[in-house]
């Protein structure tokens, strides 16, 4: 009886602007069973769940029409340390569970991903990598990702990214590097490369 390979968990980070959405798409074309910690947590924000929390901590204007409004979220939460760490405490655990139910989701298709991959921006941060196993920063030259974080109407350095570590800090921390400054098959090509190493 041919046993099944087990599907590696990884996760994948990198700083605004890096190319982390563009490497996980690439990702998903290459076999592997993708999911976005960002996504997760925008669908949490159209449960009743979360927006009932964020309402009753700040009140009908995070939430104006019945629908949560992350701008404004994000202002309270960043204004002040308490009040990001209640959210992120609200939050993360909700991400969790869902996270554990999309992995068990993964691990059973046949046949099975070349990876199951979680995009977390704060991966490192959070102290979150101890649950992979392996992981992925993806990096570009500073001209680079500043152009295309320019380019969605970002600063590259506002009160969020000033919580990151640097570029070569999550470099120095990740299992695998993969630079983003060429084109998007050039990536697709070092992504390929880290997905062949993990199933040797």
């Amino acid at each position: 009886m041919q046993v099944e390979p087990t599907v590696p968990l990884i996760g994948l980070t990198g700083g605004m602007g890096a190319g982390k959405s563009t490497a996980l798409q690439a990702l998903e074309r290459l076999g592997a069973a993708v999911q976005s910690t960002d996504a997760v947590v925008h669908e949490l924000y159209e449960g009743e769940r979360l927006r009932d929390a964020v309402l009753e901590r700040w009140g009908p204007e995070v939430a104006p029409g019945g629908k949560v409004d992350r701008s404004a979220v994000a202002e309270r939460a960043f204004a002040d340390e308490r009040e990001r760490a209640w959210l992120e405490s609200t939050i993360w655990p909700l991400v969790g569970e869902r996270i554990a139910a999309w992995l068990e989701q993964a691990r059973a298709l046949r046949p099975a991903p070349r990876a199951a991959v979680i995009e977390v921006p704060l991966l490192f941060e959070a102290g979150m990598e101890g649950l992979y196993d392996a992981t992925i920063a993806i990096i570009a030259a500073e001209p680079v990702r500043r152009e295309r974080a320019v380019s969605r109407g970002h600063a590259l350095q506002d009160a969020r990214t000033a919580r990151q570590l640097s570029q070569e800090e999550k470099a120095r921390r990740a299992t695998f590097v993969v630079r983003n400054d060429g084109s998007e098959e050039d990536m697709a090509r070092q992504l390929s490369g880290v997905l062949d190493t993990l199933r040797r």
